[in-house]
């Protein structure tokens, strides 16, 4: 007994209970916090909405608010923290200045003017409920930036991604994700000093110009420095094929440099994951960052949405229905009225307008991120925050369902000449885009690896009236290849965001030269989701192999015991003096016993 009771003290003085206690906790809340975002994110989806519906609402379920499990509202935070980095460095990762300048006419003008609309209408809304100016126009800002998210899934399900609408969307959205930046830098500088702070105009000029150096020294250290530094640094991780330490490498980049930007330059976290994700992605590295170690970020972001909702007091739409309801106006009504204003003021088409308007009539995560910040510098209270919440709930609802409503809008409003000739006075803007892949004079096919059959398959469809892109997992091939100006990704193509970035989505011929069977079969599905109709030629090593390619779609499968039997049979028969007829038909009955071959379907191949 008294072992025991000496083992019992040094349990507790130790504190190894407590420490204990605290894994139990951390572990219950991700566990639940994540098991009720899986259950009704699944039911979300299943009836049509968001997913991020079913988020937000799992983190209400698990909050204070309602019966049942609580999970830890400040371990859930902190895990979320991590969510927003990545989610930043994500979105750095996938932001071009290319894109945004091919639709800077509309979406520079656009994102000014709808920001500006939401920000005025709140600030005037709010004031009526007792908000000052300030709060008004930080609340205004929250919700004038719309849901990348919810924004991608509504113009990928519809089929609008890569049409000249998505890119008008997309672009728009950037220049409110860069003022957005700008407002989470902003807030901290100017109200770092707390809610009595003066609010001048010499500390607000002040506060600017601090901020302007500031980001001017980061961006310049980041894209210098870092430009130099993370190439360099993720090819050496590259060359050890480690997918773990390839992973371990990109968030560390990530965190490391979201840190430092707080650290050292007194900026955000997220202004430095944004600008650490730009830097990974003028690399070769971007597609495979994006595909091998940033798919966790959406575990993480599920816990931010989860946190969110969890702040969420339901009885705000009993105690306060018409704030609700003004929020949700503005953001549902006068933001789109705005931009469809200053999209058809542009001369583009109605049906541009009414679905940039349509798309953008929502608020999610970065309305969240300003809100917490906001908070945090007791710039919104708890009731403005559940009221942004609620807005948040439901115009991610109706979004999507405001969206597929463009094309009645569009028949309706055709029935009045008048007007129709108003919205369409130059139906040209904003139509087909300069270059067109589907017209381009040549055919596209992928080649899966470069080796030896590699290198002669790109050289021949080269030689043939294609335009081949390399895919391959060896990074100093894809730059040996790139300098040599043959187009190559660097990443694995068995992940759909590999093969998109490669062009399966209209590439004519899809070639898998090396002859990894596992691989292959994720390759082939993923290829035939985004494309129907690219013929699959595939490699094996294993007549026995050949049948499960074909079972998963591939149109051609060649083994290496086929090639082998065709060349030993060749040489014998030369040796002992067979005819070229003989050799002939010997070599086609191997072919036909040792191979999948449906080339000769496919009728000779083009010339220059």
């Amino acid at each position: 007994m008294h072992d025991v009771a000496l083992i019992s003290d040094f349990i507790f003085s130790s504190g190894f209970l407590g420490a204990a206690t605290h894994n139990i906790d951390l572990i219950l809340t991700i566990t639940g916090g994540l098991g009720a975002a899986l259950l009704l994110g699944y039911l979300s989806h299943r009836i049509g909405l968001s997913p991020i519906v079913g988020y937000l609402l799992a983190g209400i379920v698990v909050s204070p608010h309602t019966p049942g499990f609580v999970a830890n509202e400040g371990m859930a935070k902190q895990l979320a923290e991590i969510g927003v980095i990545l989610l930043m460095f994500g979105v750095g990762l996938h932001f071009h200045f290319k894109e945004l300048l091919a639709v800077k006419r509309i979406a520079i003008p656009g994102a000014v003017v709808q920001s500006a609309a939401a920000t005025l209408l709140s600030m005037f809304i709010m004031h009526a409920w007792g908000m000052t100016w300030t709060q008004g126009a930080v609340f205004g800002m929250a919700i004038a930036v719309a849901s990348t998210v919810v924004l991608t899934r509504i113009l990928v399900d519809n089929n609008h991604l890569h049409t000249p609408i998505g890119h008008v969307a997309i672009g728009w959205l950037v220049v409110e994700d860069i003022f957005t930046v700008f407002v989470l830098v902003l807030i901290p500088a100017i109200f770092g000093g707390g809610p009595g702070t003066a609010l001048d105009a010499g500390t607000i000029v002040t506060a600017l110009l601090q901020t302007t150096v500031k980001i001017v020294a980061l961006v310049a250290v980041v894209f210098f420095v870092g430009g130099w530094a993370v190439p360099r640094i993720l090819t050496l991780i590259a060359r050890t094929r480690s997918r773990e330490l390839f992973t371990l490498g990109i968030l560390v980049l990530a965190l490391g440099i979201a840190v430092g930007s707080a650290k050292l330059f007194g900026v955000s976290m997220e202004l430095g994951a944004f600008l650490a994700g730009m830097v990974v992605g003028r690399s070769d590295f971007s597609n495979r960052a994006a595909t091998d170690a940033l798919p966790m970020k959406d575990a993480f972001a599920v816990l931010f949405f989860v946190s969110v909702g969890m702040l969420f007091d339901y009885h705000i739409l009993v105690q306060s229905p018409w704030m609700v309801l003004a929020t949700v106006a503005i953001v549902m009504v006068g933001k789109p009225l705005a931009a469809i204003l200053i999209t058809v003021i542009l001369r583009y088409p109605s049906r541009t307008a009414l679905a940039v308007g349509a798309v953008l009539a929502q608020i999610g995560e970065f309305s969240f991120i300003v809100g917490t910040m906001a908070m945090q510098y007791q710039l919104i209270d708890e009731r403005a925050f559940n009221v942004l919440v609620a807005t948040a709930i439901i115009s991610i609802t109706l979004a999507p369902l405001l969206y597929r409503a463009v094309d009645p809008i569009e028949r309706a409003l055709a029935r009045y000449p008048k007007l129709w000739a108003m919205l369409n006075r130059n139906p040209a803007v904003g139509g087909k885009p300069k270059f067109d892949p589907e017209h381009s004079p040549l055919r596209k096919a992928i080649v899966v690896g470069y080796g030896p059959v590699g290198r002669t398959l790109v050289r021949l469809l080269s030689d043939n009236g294609f335009a081949p892109v390399v895919v391959e997992m060896n990074v100093d091939t894809v730059q040996h290849l790139k300098a040599e100006g043959i187009a190559a990704v660097y990443g694995d193509a068995g992940h759909a965001e590999t093969l998109k970035t490669a062009g399966a989505d209209k590439a004519q011929i899809l070639i898998l030269s090396a002859s990894s069977v596992q691989v292959a079969k994720e390759l082939i599905g993923e290829a035939r989701r985004l494309n129907p109709s690219i013929r699959v030629i595939a490699r094996t090593s294993y007549l026995r192999e050949a049948e499960t390619l074909a079972a998963v779609g591939a149109d051609s499968v060649f083994t290496g015991e086929g090639e082998v039997a065709l060349s030993m049979t060749e040489n014998i028969l030369e040796s002992f003096g067979a005819t070229p007829e003989q050799i002939d038909r010997e070599r086609e009955r191997i072919r036909r016993e040792f191979s999948r071959d449906e080339l000769a379907d496919a009728g000779p191949m083009p010339t220059h």
